[in-house]
């Protein structure tokens, strides 16, 4: 999204949320790591305030990480996220310094909580608790977002009947590791690569029959040409790898994404 489309966007967001706007070069506060706690586990995340000015409440994003950990790209994304005129908190599901260094170590870091879900969804949990109590913030008007890793989560989160207006997993596997009791609180939004080798034709085809069965409010898109990671710069571009950058699906997923945003998070 170019700066110029951010600035429109966030001035059409004056008529629904009643703020005034201030460019990101004026905005006063500032982004900062802040720590928190699961039991005796010590959490650190990225808090990026809104950068629009208002006197009431506002909304919270909550971006979840791949496997290798909170780093630069959601720190970033929670910075974009602050310039559409809401508050975001790129949380930590492993724990403050645990970030793996290799894929390797990676996987047997994300496998810990792809194998306990309620591990998994308790770190939410506690992250969304967390964001809740910072000041300015509107605990009932709050909204998660994961990239591959933490997208699969995010839609486990939706399963759970989690008090969140709405999901957007980029990238994410799509297979439930915990059942649904219930239709979502939380509308569903899913970007995936259509070419992407990590999800199946099978696993795609699974995803929408649950939610359907379910009755969820969903909507998925596939982007042409993507694979996995498509979001991601560090990825590379070399698709063939199975992972890889792809600059017209991330620019479409995110304007799509905003969109969701506003819809999602207005004042009903």
């Amino acid at each position: 999204m170019t700066q110029t489309y951010r600035y429109i966007f966030a001035v059409l967001s004056l008529f629904i949320f009643g703020m005034t706007y201030i460019p990101p070069a004026l905005a006063q506060a500032e982004a900062k790591m802040m720590t928190y706690q699961d039991g005796k586990t010590t959490l650190e995340g990225y808090w990026s305030p809104s950068k629009c000015f208002n006197k009431s409440p506002m909304p919270v994003v909550l971006i979840v990480h791949q496997w290798r950990g909170l780093g630069d790209h959601e720190k970033n994304v929670a910075d974009k996220v602050a310039e559409l005129c809401y508050h975001a908190f790129a949380i930590d599901v492993y724990g403050q310094g645990v970030r793996p260094a290799n894929d390797d170590l990676a996987k047997v870091e994300s496998d810990k909580y792809r194998n306990d879900p309620k591990l998994a969804l308790r770190r939410l949990n506690v992250a969304r608790e967390f964001a809740g109590k910072q000041p300015g913030v509107d605990s009932q008007r709050m909204l998660a977002m994961g990239y591959c890793f933490g997208g699969g989560l995010v839609l486990d989160w939706a399963r759970s009947g989690a008090d969140l207006k709405g999901v957007v997993s980029f990238h994410g596997n799509l297979n439930a590791r915990i059942p649904a009791a219930s239709t979502p609180k939380a509308s569903i939004l899913v970007h995936n690569g259509a070419d992407d080798p990590y999800v199946s034709s099978a696993e795609l085809a699974g995803f929408m029959d649950e939610m359907r069965a379910l009755k969820a409010d969903w909507m998925l898109t596939q982007y042409s040409g993507a694979v996995h990671a498509f979001t991601q710069v560090g990825a590379g571009n070399d698709p063939s790898k199975g992972f890889a950058y792809n600059e017209k699906a991330d620019n479409r997923s995110w304007s799509s994404t905003t969109e969701f945003l506003m819809a999602a998070l207005s004042r009903e």
